[in-house]
């Protein structure tokens, strides 16, 4: 089971990400609001600059142009900056659209 969850955590890395500059809304477990700027997307995940107090393992709701809001898992947070695994991947045919929004 490591060994499995390793791996996962090798393909969530080497996802390719394509760069953004959107500044929006984060929602923490508690509810409170946090702008952030999510500076990379893909499908799967986003990361994004933030000052909010996040830790490993929260869930988010993430506010996105086009496709609206989306819940994440927060892997990692440090040093202002937040990354994280989106609960379902987001749209494909929508993806070129929010993305475009997003620049």
């Amino acid at each position: 089971m490591v060994a499995r969850s390793a791996m996962m955590a090798y393909e969530d890395r080497v996802e390719p990400r394509d760069e953004t500059l959107c500044r929006t809304w984060l929602f923490d477990a508690a509810g409170a609001r946090h702008a952030v700027t999510v500076v990379n997307l893909s499908l799967n995940g986003f990361m994004a600059r933030s000052d909010a107090p996040l830790a490993s393992g929260e869930r988010v709701v993430l506010t996105l142009p086009v496709v609206g809001d989306r819940t994440a898992e927060v892997r990692w947070s440090l040093g202002g900056r937040v990354g994280a695994k989106f609960a379902q991947e987001l749209p494909a045919a929508l993806y070129p659209c929010a993305l475009a929004a997003m620049r």
